[in-house]
């Protein structure tokens, strides 16, 4: 496993930070990018604590700028070294009601949570081919296979990641490429707190929804407090990455894994009612 590079975006913090830790202490050398390398304290202090420091190199990367994405790519095929893996983590979340969600708020996550990943990938995707291997994570959720009343703009990002993703590997497996999708279930990482870009719905809800925010608020809040340590995510993506024949998805979670079974078990009305109970969105 030793002198293997990994491309790790979004690696400021949540599954990125931990995924990064967690390949560098099995060897890895991590190619670790952020949108703001003013970020990089967090992870620079724990990969100093764990003493895999020497193995990670910090890269700016907004992977909403194509010149930035152009020059990261440029970079990793200039090192004249294989890339082994590229982990598309980085993504945010835009929490509101989907009739007060405008359109330039939605527009904003899907450039970062879906057009964003899709164009790393694309840049990295010929060296990765000239290779004849190569790993490629695309990291979504259990919301791009369910929905869930407040966030239908993630969502809608992560279904469209979701059905790219799985035709992409489709057409790489031919090549040596493994293309995977990792789906995490509520997990207690940032993306729904400073990672959360909260739409005007939400911080200033009409009459309509008003009270209807209130109550999914206190569901969200009381959900929090049962959040799973993430770094089963990182350990997953690290493993999947030692797996010459992963699968295409990996649900990782209980409450993933029991919100997907149930679904499929419960008639529909049934379940629909048992989401809006759960959501605060009855009443």
């Amino acid at each position: 496993m030793h002198n293997k590079t990994a491309l790790i975006t979004g690696a400021s913090s949540g599954f990125g930070l931990l995924t990064s830790i967690t390949l560098a202490k099995r060897g890895w050398r991590v190619l670790a990018t952020m949108r703001d390398l003013n970020r990089r304290e967090k992870l620079e202090t724990a990969a100093r604590d764990a003493g895999v420091l020497d193995r990670i190199e910090f890269h700016a990367l907004d992977i909403t700028l194509a010149p930035q994405i152009a020059k990261i790519a440029d970079l990793v095929a200039g090192r004249g070294e294989p890339l082994h893996a590229l982990v598309n983590n980085a993504g945010f979340a835009v929490p509101g009601f989907a009739d007060a969600v405008t359109d330039a708020e939605l527009r904003e996550q899907f450039d970062t949570n879906f057009f964003g990943t899709v164009a790393v990938t694309r840049a990295l995707l010929p060296l990765m081919r000239r290779q004849g291997f190569g790993h490629v994570i695309v990291v979504t959720s259990i919301s791009g296979r369910m929905g869930y009343p407040g966030v239908s703009s993630y969502a809608a990002s992560k279904f469209a990641l979701e059905g790219w993703t799985e035709t992409l590997r489709f057409e790489m497996l031919p090549l040596g490429i493994q293309v995977v999708l990792v789906e995490p279930g509520s997990f207690e990482t940032d993306i729904w707190t400073r990672n959360a870009k909260q739409t005007a719905g939400l911080r200033n809800p009409d009459a309509a929804n008003a009270t209807r925010v209130t109550r999914w608020r206190a569901k969200l809040a009381e959900g929090a407090k049962n959040r799973a340590n993430p770094q089963v995510v990182a350990d997953t993506i690290a493993g999947i990455l030692e797996n010459p024949k992963p699968k295409v998805r990996y649900v990782v979670g209980k409450n993933a894994k029991m919100g997907l079974l149930m679904r499929s078990l419960l008639p529909q009305g049934v379940f629909e009612r048992m989401m809006i109970k759960m959501t605060g969105m009855d009443g």
